[in-house]
């Protein structure tokens, strides 16, 4: 059961978890019924297929993708074991009863008239964001996922690579559907910005930098962190590969505008020096956000 995580029953983290299931399965639906589903866009999943198919024959989207997703989770469990556990199963229940009762007290026009661009924009951006609260849930959708699952098993191949070509066929069904090359087009656009607010919401959206730093001057910069940016950083020992002398590596975290000032200063005592800057996303540990907090 590595798969499947547990919480206890009505503890701060089971409602925490359960908190954030219903909330992004509830954002996700507003997506699809506001955004998504009037303009006959089909960005994938099983709420793809379902968009298709109630716009060809008139089916409710929320049973259908509850249809599709019931008999799919038994065969991943029949043939993948115990990944999904009840978080995944009340993740694609909930979709489906928000969607349902969104369908039921909006119907389904689109909330701006007219605005295919707009809805393709703010769709992928609530499916993002719902998506993203499920997966901090440590939950699944499920849907394609153990589609694409169950094919990498018996083709060796990447889940991420066969999820991105089982949406794209489904995409694709929505161009053979309806013929109209603006709907698939707009579908990818959901799908990209989707993957772009899901790594957002998982990894973070921060002002910090992780800075490392090769200088002779180490002592120097070394209390400009500490005593001037108030910062802390790490030592790291290093053999230089041109001429094999043992170096002294700052390695720090500071926001932007200390990036800013940091620079200026190693510029001022050591032009020589090396400096390596990149985006940190996501710093956890002392001084910083909490690992309890994961």
């Amino acid at each position: 059961m590595a798969f499947v995580t547990k919480e206890k029953l009505f503890s701060r983290d089971w409602f925490k978890v359960y908190s954030l299931i219903l909330a992004g399965t509830f954002i996700m639906s507003a997506g699809f019924v506001f955004f998504i589903s009037p303009y006959r866009m089909a960005p994938g999943g099983v709420y793809g297929i379902a968009i298709i198919l109630h716009h060809l024959i008139g089916l409710p989207i929320g049973v259908m993708g509850l249809a599709m997703d019931i008999p799919l989770t038994l065969i991943g469990i029949r043939i993948l074991g115990p990944r999904f556990g009840v978080k995944t199963i009340v993740g694609f229940v909930s979709t489906s009863l928000w969607i349902s009762l969104l369908e039921y007290y909006w119907g389904y026009e689109p909330l701006v008239q007219d605005a295919e661009l707009l809805s393709a924009i703010y769709g992928g951006v609530l499916l993002g964001v719902g998506l993203g609260m499920v997966f901090k849930a440590k939950a699944t959708s499920g849907g394609t996922d153990i589609v694409a699952m169950i094919i990498s098993r018996y083709t060796k191949l990447p889940v991420g690579q066969v999820l991105i070509v089982v949406d794209s066929v489904i995409v694709l069904g929505g161009l053979a559907a309806f013929g109209d090359w603006v709907i698939p087009l707009l579908s990818w656009l959901v799908i990209f910005l989707t993957g772009k607010i899901i790594d957002a919401i998982l990894e973070g959206v921060g002002y910090d930098k992780s800075v490392i730093i090769i200088s002779d001057s180490h002592e120097l910069i070394r209390d400009k962190i500490i005593n001037d940016l108030k910062r802390g950083g790490t030592y790291i020992h290093g053999i230089g590969m041109y001429e094999g002398v043992e170096k002294k590596i700052i390695m720090t975290v500071v926001n932007r505008r200390e990036v800013v000032l940091l620079k200026h200063y190693i510029s001022q005592i050591d032009p020589k020096a090396f400096i390596m800057v990149t985006d940190a996303n996501e710093i956890m540990g002392d001084g910083f956000k909490s690992l309890n907090e994961e």
